[in-house]
């Protein structure tokens, strides 16, 4: 058993249940997260509120299933990333898990 973790930006939340799907993790959980990424000094100074940070809607979707399904998942999101013409890509982590009840 392993803990899979998902996170995309707001507008790929279909493509991503699409992906679970192919991959046949049927159990899953998500949560709506906001993402961040560190902008340089230029761009913040030129902001209109350049004390506000911008974060980006996104979703954060996770799994505890097996390590062959985990296998297919990656090469699906894999895949996805690809064909991207954004710089939004979906990532993906797995974590063991020694103990669950």
């Amino acid at each position: 058993m392993k803990l899979v973790l998902v996170t995309a930006v707001e507008e790929f939340q279909k493509e991503v249940l699409q992906i679970f799907k192919k991959a046949n993790i049927e159990n899953f959980s998500s949560s709506d997260i906001d993402g961040y990424k560190n902008l340089p000094q230029l761009l913040k100074a030129s902001s209109w509120f350049s004390g506000e940070k911008s974060g980006n809607e996104s979703t954060m979707f996770f799994s505890f299933t097996e390590k062959e399904k985990i296998d297919g998942l990656f090469i699906l999101i894999e895949e996805f990333n690809k064909n991207l013409k954004t710089n939004n890509p979906l990532k993906a982590i797995v974590l063991p898990i020694e103990r669950f009840i």
